[in-house]
């Protein structure tokens, strides 16, 4: 367990682990963090690999039966295409791996923030969300062409990722995504599942947009594990980038949708 939770950190050496914020908040779930990823690891009830073999999620064939009525939902969505937020003008501690207008997100929830606007404007793919255990995040991830994400890690072991391909250029030489050794490709209407606290860079070095379905769900995990990742997902919605991020997509929301809404 030690080895393979080394193996992970150390092929992270001098990327900017985002929970290394300042505030008590922060110290208090960073010291929670290294204590409960050691536990995440030991008391997998899914194995730890980089990429995981979607059928060991039945929900995920589930999600990619009713992948068409999310995709209509996103067509809408991408009408304003041009208005929507770069995801590090929402988090901004991704700038550190992203700074430029090329990664576009439209946010429906995120470790306790929940966009009721966006949610009315796309309520299939959050009735469709609601099959995913333990969901903790879900946006659309906008992809514009030519955009190549630097190698880095997620902040916490706790979480898996999830990937539905909603539109996918058709040049899979030019679009994917590495997690660890693993080069992956992207296929409308199928998940991926990968565990982000590998490092993993994506790329879209084609002409059209890519964009998927991005989810974080919580790890399944066996006792004492779900107990101690379940503690640390709570709290971090009070560490100052989530709050940060809160208060960013609340103005952008503002803007988006119009100063008479009335926002939660």
């Amino acid at each position: 367990m030690t080895q393979h939770l080394s193996q992970q950190r150390s092929k992270t050496e001098g990327i900017e682990d985002t929970m290394s914020r300042t505030g008590l908040a922060a110290r208090v779930v960073q010291r929670l963090v290294d204590r409960a990823e050691g536990l995440n690891v030991k008391y997998s009830a899914v194995g730890n690999p980089p990429v995981y073999d979607k059928r060991a999620f039945p929900w995920a064939r589930e999600v990619e039966a009713e992948w068409e009525l999310i995709r209509a939902e996103l067509d809408q969505v991408l009408v304003r295409k041009g208005d929507l937020p770069a995801f590090h003008e929402i988090a901004s501690e991704v700038r550190s791996i992203s700074d430029d207008d090329n990664w576009k997100t439209f946010l429906l929830c995120g470790y306790g923030l929940r966009s009721e606007e966006a949610i009315q404007q796309c309520p299939e793919t959050w009735r469709i969300l609601q099959k995913i255990p333990g969901l903790k995040s879900a946006m659309f991830s906008i992809f514009e062409p030519g955009k190549h994400l630097a190698p880095h890690r997620g902040p916490y072991n706790g979480v898996l990722r999830f990937h539905l391909g909603l539109i996918v250029p058709d040049e899979p030489e030019k679009v994917g995504i590495r997690v660890d050794d693993q080069i992956c490709r992207w296929r409308e209407g199928e998940a991926l599942i990968f565990d982000d606290a590998f490092e993993h860079e994506a790329w879209n070095h084609s002409d059209g947009v890519r964009v998927v379905l991005f989810v974080d769900f919580e790890k399944p995990t066996r006792f004492p594990a779900s107990l101690t990742n379940k503690s640390v997902l709570k709290l971090s919605m009070f560490t100052p980038f989530i709050q940060e991020g809160y208060k960013a997509h609340k103005a952008w929301e503002k803007m988006f949708y119009g100063a008479g809404q009335h926002h939660r």
